[in-house]
C-alpha cells in the first residue's frame, strides 16, 4: 500500500535521527506527531520508535480504532490501569538506555513521573519540524482538497452576509458550511471582525452586530487531519477612497511576497519583500505580524515567514524547498478605524509557488 510506504519512510527518518543523536528510542506524545507517524487521531496515545520496532500505546477509547488503521509495522498496545505506571513498565521492558522525548510538548510533571533508574530520558525540541515542513503527495492532495472546500464555504457564506448579523452568527454559519461541504470542523476559531474590530489582527468574534463597512473573515477547515487557512477583507456597502487605497497596498504586498516564492530563496525574503514595500509606502508601522507561517496538521507550523536583522535568527530559517506549504497574509491595521488582511495558502511545486484557491483578491463590495 502507498500509504504504508509513506509511514514507513517517516519511521525510517526517525530511526536515522536516533542514530544521529545516539538514542535507543524516542517517545512521541503530542497529538500532531502521533498522528503524523501513525495515522491515529487520539487525545491520549504514544508512539515509541526503537531501532527495529515501533509501538503505539493508547487506552480503551482508541484501541480498537488503532488496531484497524495502524500500518502493519506499528504494534498497538492497550494501556491498562495507571497510564504512567504502564508507560514506565513498557519502557523498561524495551531494555533501552537513552529515550528521547518532546520536551517542548510535555509538562514538567510528565517527565518527573516517567523518570526511572532503568533508562535515561533526554528532552529534545522540534524533532519532526523539518520532516513535517515538506509535505508528501498524500498530504498535498489532502490540503488542496481542504482549500477547495474552504473556497466553497466562502462563496456560499457571501450569500448570507448582511448588516444586522452578529459576528458570532456569521461564525456559526461558517461552522455549518464546513460540515455541509465535508470538512471536519474549524481549523481554528474563525475570526469575523466587522468595522473597527478588523483593526485587531486576532479579534475574537463577538456578539457585536456588523454594519455597513469593512468585514474581515479569517477561517479554515480541518479535513482528514489537515488545516486550511484563508482570509479576505470585504466591504458591506460602498467603500471609501481611503479604504480602497490601503486595500490595494495590501493586495500589492501579497503579490510582491508571492514573487519571492522560488526554490532556493531564503524563506525570510518573502516577509522582507512585504516590509520593504510597506516601508516605501510609509505604512510599515501598521503591519504588526509576520507575513505567514507553515501549515499542515497544525495551523501554525515551521517555518515562520518572518524577517528581522538578526544573523542567528536568519540562519535558522530554511531555503524554500519543493513540498513546502505556507501562508502569505500581509495586513495593515489602523486602530479605531479598520484593518485589511488578505491570505492564501501557497504550495511550492515545480520550483515556484502555486495557489489553488480560486477566490479573487480584488475588493468585493456587497
Amino acid at each position: 500500500m502507498v500509504e504504508e510506504e509513506i509511514f514507513l519512510k517517516r519511521l525510517q527518518k526517525v530511526r536515522e535521527f536516533l542514530m544521529e543523536k545516539g538514542l535507543s528510542a524516542f517517545l512521541f506524545s503530542s497529538y500532531p506527531n502521533v498522528f503524523y507517524l501513525s495515522g491515529l487521531r487520539a487525545s491520549h496515545a504514544y508512539v515509541i520508535i526503537t531501532e527495529k520496532e515501533a509501538f503505539l500505546l493508547t487506552d480503551g477509547r482508541y484501541f480498537e480504532k488503532a488496531k484497524e488503521i495502524l500500518p502493519s509495522f506499528i504494534e498497538p498496545r492497550l494501556i491498562v490501569g495507571d497510564p504512567f505506571k504502564y508507560l514506565k513498565g513498557f519502557l523498561r521492558s524495551l531494555k533501552v538506555e537513552k529515550i528521547g522525548f518532546e520536551k517542548e510538548r510535555v509538562p514538567c510533571e510528565f517527565v518527573e513521573r516517567l523518570r526511572n533508574k532503568g533508562y535515561r530520558l533526554i528532552g529534545l525540541s522540534q524533532v519532526l519540524k523539518n520532516m513535517r515542513m515538506l509535505k508528501d503527495s498524500t498530504e498535498l492532495a489532502i490540503m488542496k482538497e481542504a482549500v477547495r472546500i474552504t473556497d466553497r464555504i466562502y462563496r456560499e457564506l457571501l450569500n448570507h452576509l448582511r448588516p444586522g448579523l452578529s459576528e458570532l452568527e456569521i461564525r456559526g454559519k461558517i461552522v455549518e458550511l464546513i460540515f455541509k461541504f465535508s470538512g471536519e470542523g474549524e481549523a481554528f476559531p474563525s475570526i469575523v471582525a466587522g468595522g473597527a474590530h478588523s483593526a485587531i489582527p486576532h479579534w475574537e468574534s463577538s456578539r457585536g452586530l456588523i454594519d455597513k463597512g469593512p468585514l474581515l473573515i479569517d477561517m479554515g477547515t480541518l479535513y482528514k487531519g489537515y488545516c486550511s487557512d484563508f482570509t479576505r477583507t470585504l466591504f458591506l456597502g460602498k467603500a471609501e477612497s481611503e479604504f480602497k487605497k490601503y486595500f490595494e497596498m495590501v493586495k500589492t504586498a501579497w503579490y510582491k511576497a508571492f514573487e519571492k516564492v522560488k526554490v532556493g530563496v531564503p524563506v525570510y525574503e518573502i516577509d522582507k519583500a512585504v516590509r520593504n514595500y510597506f516601508e516605501k509606502k510609509g505604512v510599515l508601522s501598521y503591519f504588526t505580524h509576520a507575513t505567514g507561517h507553515g501549515i499542515g496538521i497544525e495551523i501554525h507550523e515551521f517555518p515562520r515567514i518572518y524577517y528581522q536583522k538578526n544573523r542567528k535568527f536568519l540562519r535558522e530559517l530554511p531555503l524554500i524547498q519543493e513540498g513546502m506549504v505556507f501562508t502569505i497574509e500581509p495586513g495593515l491595521y489602523f486602530p479605531g478605524k479598520f484593518g485589511i488582511r488578505l491570505e492564501n495558502i501557497v504550495f511550492v511545486e515545480d520550483g515556484e509557488g502555486k495557489v489553488y484557491s480560486e477566490i479573487s483578491m480584488d475588493l468585493l463590495e456587497l
